[in-house]
């Protein structure tokens, strides 16, 4: 069967004709198909042509979910328009079946993650924040301008999709759900727009400057009329593409603001463009008067210079933390019936059910989250986690889906597929923090927005005084107070650095699920440590089981490992791994209290597991014995009294006591809290050389006491692991979360240590506090400028050229300040591995 991209009946009649076409866009994601390509996915009865086999497994599985409508809108080149109504393409968005793909519904609405295309600043990032906003039966809405996202939450019963995405082209902008492929497309032409309106904006600058040379040099009667004027129309000639076309993202995005009554920053600089090359075209056409026209051309080009290395420096920041969302292959081997057979089938990753056993050759990457069940190797979480070491893998370690296999073929039997994994969840992170808006930007931007207010005030007051004063001033002033004092330094200050910041602490292992918390990490004044999973590997073993009962030990084992299997707490696995093996109980009415323990039915018998206080408590008067010294005591009691107590090793991090050091260097407190017996807490704090310890906290405790040091004055910083930790975390001024830790914890926090290295800790800290200097640094530099230059520019002692440079400058400045961010973090952490390395060897 011909493969072909398209459905007209021209290509039909043709089969079997050898023909020359013009490019086939990709069924899937738009892009050109390259001549030769053997890859096509059936649909409506029509082979359509993909660009490559990534492209082929997404189509196959969107068409096997029944979600082939989605293509309707997406058989078009990326970034190109439709031919179609725009009503009638957004009204597939409505469809149930498709929603599948990209929105959450929950208790409180439906949620979907949108890409905006055609945002070019943060102002227009807030005007499409107000437009959705305000639309009835809309819940909230986020927008962030550094990753182009929308994160929208909206009641179904009373508003639409369909209606919201319509509302954000009634302003001039459109919306998709999310994709990479899209953000890919947009991305590449993004850049290749703002080149080519930079290409043309520096030749025609440079060619204007040379024109202009001789006015400025050639002294009084040295240059004939006739030869000033030839050169006033060379340079109108040369000037108008810089201003129809390289301006014309200027001149858009003020009239778009205007026709919604709010003053953006492309306001001021569209009117000093609009005014200075208008005077300059009179001035031309009347053969007198002064001409501005080097002016124009040099602070269009510097202008878009400063927002095109902006440009750069976001996506660059957005593709660091994007990659995750690529790192599940489009493929996997699945093996049709093993162990009885190794006979393997390709299929989508997609596909992949749990149950499923899977074969991963060395260099392939583990499609979803499993267990080895066959063969020995090493496993890279690198790209995930920022962890070079790789890890090693043997039958029963667990797997992520992202990481890629080192050595030797691994049989994998697949848990945990799409939104239930690691990976799926560490992306909802990404996702939650790039539709967040900082605090700071919010402040930015109201400030942006005041002051271009105050501009357009001004300039109008100084071109009356100057039009009574002297008239031939009166135009030269104006053009310089609109150009000189643009905010345009002041809107960029904060955001390029934010997210560059954010990308590179991504790069190191240290997912920030919340903007705020780049701030709160920067002004930390206590950082709170949790013991188990935290401070400790979080991987106890049992180490030692006392009876104080009449039932035997391996009965006592049974019931703790039936009762712990509910539990994501680190001393659940204990008691899985210590009772592999042992025959299964039947547990009912099983009851989690927080910062206690357990409590359960366990063939009929009610039984609670935890503290002395809380497994005993249903036999007062029993007692207890003493604490298992450095070991965590757990008690196992029912209604007769305590049945056995079980005595958890678990190892400290090898780097907590560089951590803790590294944080008083930094005049960071450090405080242990632990709902732990007091003896295995004090030592763990002994060994890491934590002064402030508290042990036996409860989850209720621990938020006393975060509250407590709050009150005080105190910015607290708390690093957990369990779901005990949950309440804390939320309280916190900053909360941050272990990679292995629980989920629920994860997700309350604002922040991920993936690679489980405490080490990345205090670096984050550094790099925190760093990158809230360079944005002091950006925004007292912005709001320095501007007071400077004003009384300059009213006094008509700037002249419009120098004001071009002086903004334009000013505007390059913050942005090059703020990618100096970029791999500073990742340097010095190299330094200090290969400092370790250096003297291990030693």
């Amino acid at each position: 069967m011909p493969v072909s991209g398209t459905s007209c009946d021209c290509c039909a009649a043709a089969s079997g004709a050898e023909r020359i076409a013009a490019p086939v866009a990709c069924f899937h994601c738009g892009l050109p198909v390259p001549p030769g390509t053997p890859y096509a996915v059936q649909a409506g009865g029509d082979a359509r042509a993909v660009c490559c086999a990534g492209c082929e497994a997404a189509a196959s599985a969107v068409i096997g979910q029944g979600l082939g409508d989605d293509y309707r809108l997406r058989d078009r080149p990326a970034g190109g328009s439709s031919s179609a109504d725009p009503g009638e393409d957004l009204a597939l968005y409505d469809d149930p079946e498709l929603q599948r793909g990209f929105v959450r519904r929950g208790r409180n609405g439906s949620e979907a993650l949108l890409l905006l295309e055609g945002i070019r600043c943060a102002a227009c990032a807030w005007l499409n924040e107000q437009a959705i906003s305000r639309l009835p039966g809309v819940l909230g809405v986020e927008v962030n301008f550094a990753a182009h996202r929308a994160s929208v939450r909206w009641d179904p019963s009373r508003i639409r999709l369909s209606e919201i995405l319509a509302a954000v082209r009634r302003i001039g902008y459109r919306a998709f759900p999310y994709d990479p492929a899209r953000v890919d497309a947009l991305d590449r032409g993004e850049r290749r727009d703002a080149l080519w309106r930079l290409f043309v904006a520096g030749f025609g600058m440079m060619q204007v400057m040379m024109y202009a040379l001789p006015a400025y040099i050639a002294a009084d009667g040295e240059m004939t009329g006739d030869i000033e004027q030839l050169l006033r129309w060379a340079s109108l000639a040369l000037t108008l593409p810089v201003v129809g076309y390289s301006a014309a993202p200027f001149f858009k995005g003020a009239w778009r603001d205007l026709g919604l009554s709010r003053l953006g920053m492309d306001v001021p600089v569209a009117l000093g463009i609009a005014v200075a090359f208008g005077a300059s075209v009179a001035a031309t056409l009347a053969g007198a008067g002064e001409v501005y026209f080097d002016s124009v051309a040099m602070f269009v080009f510097l202008l878009l210079l400063g927002r095109y290395l902006g440009l750069l420096g976001r996506q660059r920041a957005a593709r660091t933390l994007q990659h995750l969302g690529r790192l599940v292959p489009d493929f996997a081997r699945r093996l049709r019936d093993f162990p009885r057979s190794l006979e393997t089938e390709r299929v989508a990753a997609v596909a992949l059910k749990a149950g499923d056993h899977a074969l991963i050759k060395p260099g392939e990457t583990f499609p979803a989250d499993g267990t080895v069940v066959e063969g020995f190797g090493a496993a890279s979480e690198a790209l995930l986690s920022g962890e070079a070491r790789p890890k090693a893998k043997r039958p029963g370690d667990a797997v992520i889906a992202g990481a890629t296999n080192l050595s030797s073929p691994l049989v994998v039997k697949i848990e945990k597929v799409g939104q239930d994994t690691v990976l799926s969840s560490i992306l909802r992170l990404v996702e939650r923090a790039a539709a967040e808006k900082p605090r700071l930007i919010e402040l930015a931007d109201k400030a942006a927005s005041w002051f271009v207010l105050l501009v357009l005030v001004l300039a109008s007051i100084a071109g009356i005084f100057w039009a009574a004063a002297d008239a031939t001033l009166a135009l030269p002033v104006v053009v310089a107070v609109l150009v000189a004092t643009c905010p345009c330094a002041l809107s960029l200050a904060t955001p390029v650095a934010l997210t560059v910041a954010v990308a590179e602490l991504a790069g190191r292992g240290i997912v920030v699920a919340r903007h705020q918390a780049l701030e709160a990490l920067a002004r930390a004044t206590d950082v709170v440590f949790d013991k188990t999973g935290t401070l400790t590997r979080g991987e106890p073993r049992l180490a030692e089981a006392r009876i104080h009962g009449r039932v035997p030990a391996g009965r006592c084992l049974a019931i703790a490992a039936a009762i712990e299997a509910a539990s994501e707490h680190p001393i659940g696995k204990a008691f899985a791994a210590a009772g592999a093996g042992i025959a299964g109980l039947q547990v009912a009415d099983i009851r989690n209290v927080p910062g206690a323990g357990l409590e359960a039915r366990v063939e009929g018998r009610r039984y609670r597991i935890g503290t002395p206080a809380f497994a005993l408590e249903r036999a007062p008067g029993s007692g207890a014995a003493a604490e298992g010294g450095e070991n965590t005591v757990v008690w196992l009691g029912d209604e007769s009294g305590p049945l056995a107590s079980f005595c958890l090793g678990d190892e400290l991090r090898h780097e907590a006591g560089e951590v803790v050091a590294a944080l008083r260097a930094l005049g960071v407190t450090v405080h242990l809290l632990s709902g732990d017996g007091e003896g295995a807490t004090r030592e763990v704090a002994r060994r890491a050389g934590i002064d402030i310890v508290q042990a036996r906290a409860t989850p209720e405790h621990k938020r006393r006491y975060v509250a407590d040091l709050q009150r005080r004055g105190r910015a607290v910083a708390m690093v957990g692991d369990g779901i005990n930790d949950a309440p804390v975390l939320a309280r916190a001024d900053l909360s941050l979360a272990m990679g292995g830790g629980a989920r629920l914890a994860q997700m309350r926090s604002d922040a991920v240590i993936l690679s489980e290295d405490l080490r990345e800790l205090p670096r984050a800290v550094e790099h925190a506090r760093r990158a809230l200097r360079v944005v002091r640094q950006n925004v007292a530099w912005a709001f320095a400028y501007n007071l400077a230059v004003l009384p300059l520019a009213l006094s008509g002692m700037l002249t419009p050229w120098a004001a071009a440079i002086g903004m334009s400058g000013s505007s390059l400045l913050v942005v090059l300040n703020a990618l100096r961010l970029q791999g500073k973090l990742r340097g010095r952490a190299a330094r200090t591995a290969i400092s370790e390395s250096a003297m291990s060897q030693a």
